[in-house]
């Protein structure tokens, strides 16, 4: 079934969960109320990543009281931003929110985004964190370099407190789901879109349960898609730790043939050993380097896929990344058993 043959909403909103069984009931009792209290028609889409746990179960045992819910259970962990991409592919509303289980971006703050895209005739509307004490020092630190390193190597337009909790118009979703980019950063790119856009600050809350799922392993992952997906400067930074490894030898080669000329003694080792772990140290991290964005060509010439769909509540899946698979009758058991 397309996309025109349903009933339209005004609101989607798109939530990505991986192992958040213990955040949903509260997640829903909190976030239920107020898309109620909006007198909107809506949806909400429950993207599940993977879960191990019983996420899947228990979001299909809430279905049946609450016929906004629908339920998207990809076949393997994606991670955050591809299950954010199914959710986005998905979404029929007007404006689609996406927001986080874990109750820190509150869902109170939904209203005033919908009211201010309305109000100020914008496409985006982003949520700015203008308290994040919530946070651990650790994690507040290094999103702080994170974000400096991004407006510096992307552009001014990367918002130093804007996360993944922010209200899209349909354009602006058109165009992000039309994009053929294999691992977006959609912090990055819907500022980089250049639609108008407005903030709604908000103070950033405690987690409600479980355990984040930004470790430090993937706060890196993030930070490296970041970097090559929207900056050449690596590439940059090699050539220049080239030039300076180049110049630094040419000051060793003069210097030795300074010492041989003069008729002292050249510590022949010292030399050889600097020479060779700088060299070696320099070629390593521009291998590396040259990897990282090799890597992603030869990702987007394989054009696998970002994720494929188990099943889907709703019978209006997309052919171009939905495989028919197991029904949700059939999927309480099967998840439950994860």
């Amino acid at each position: 079934m397309s996309r025109s043959s349903v009933s339209p909403v005004t609101l989607s909103v798109v939530t990505p969960m991986f192992n958040e069984h213990e955040a949903v009931d509260q997640f829903v009792a909190r976030l239920r109320p107020v898309l109620d209290g909006l007198g909107e028609t809506y949806e909400v889409v429950a993207v599940d990543d993977g879960s191990s746990d019983a996420t899947v179960a228990r979001l299909l045992q809430l279905r049946p009281g609450w016929r906004q819910l629908r339920v998207i259970s990809l076949r393997r962990n994606v991670g955050h931003q591809a299950a954010l991409a199914a959710g986005l592919r998905a979404a029929r509303g007007e404006y689609v929110v996406s927001i986080d289980a874990d109750l820190q971006d509150p869902p109170e703050t939904i209203g005033e985004m919908l009211a201010a895209a309305r109000e100020q005739k914008v496409d985006v509307v982003y949520g700015v964190r203008r308290d994040r004490r919530a946070d651990p020092v650790f994690k507040r630190a290094t999103a702080g370099v994170y974000y400096r390193t991004m407006r510096r190597l992307v552009g001014p337009w990367v918002s130093d407190q804007a996360g993944d909790f922010r209200l899209m118009s349909r354009a602006v979703v058109d165009v992000l789901t039309a994009l053929p980019e294999q691992r977006p950063v959609y912090r990055l790119v819907v500022p980089s879109l250049g639609f108008s856009s407005v903030d709604v600050s908000y103070v950033r809350g405690e987690r409600v349960a479980g355990e984040t799922k930004y470790p430090l392993r993937k706060m890196i992952g993030l930070t490296l898609d970041s970097v090559t997906g929207f900056s050449a400067a690596p590439l940059r930074i090699a050539t220049w730790l080239g030039l300076l490894s180049f110049f630094l030898c040419i000051t060793l080669i003069i210097g030795g043939l300074t010492a041989w000329i003069l008729g002292g003694t050249v510590p022949g080792w010292t030399s050889l050993y600097i020479a060779v772990l700088l060299l070696g140290g320099i070629q390593l991290i521009c291998l590396g380097l040259l990897g990282e964005y090799i890597g992603r060509i030869y990702a987007a010439t394989q054009a696998r896929p970002p994720f494929l769909i188990a099943f889907d509540t709703d019978t209006d899946t997309d052919s171009g990344t939905a495989e028919a698979g197991t029904q949700p009758a059939e999927a309480v058991e099967l998840a439950s058993h994860r």
